[in-house]
């Protein structure tokens, strides 16, 4: 059995949500859930950058 580690880039909180987003999560999705029908071992790890001050001050403006 392999072993696979799979991520994605990091989302800002701040910024709107676009194509290119999907693109990239969908086909991450889709190649995890390959090898795990393999039978592999994936750890598929996806996350936001919610963190720092541009986050804090447009948290606070909207």
């Amino acid at each position: 059995m392999a072993k696979y580690y799979l991520t994605t880039a990091i989302d800002y909180a701040t910024a709107d949500p676009h194509q290119g987003h999907a693109f990239e999560k969908i086909g991450a999705d889709a190649i995890a859930r390959y090898h795990r029908l393999k039978g592999d071992n994936v750890h598929f790890l996806i996350g936001m950058d919610e963190h720092g001050q541009k986050v804090a001050q447009t948290a606070a403006e909207r």
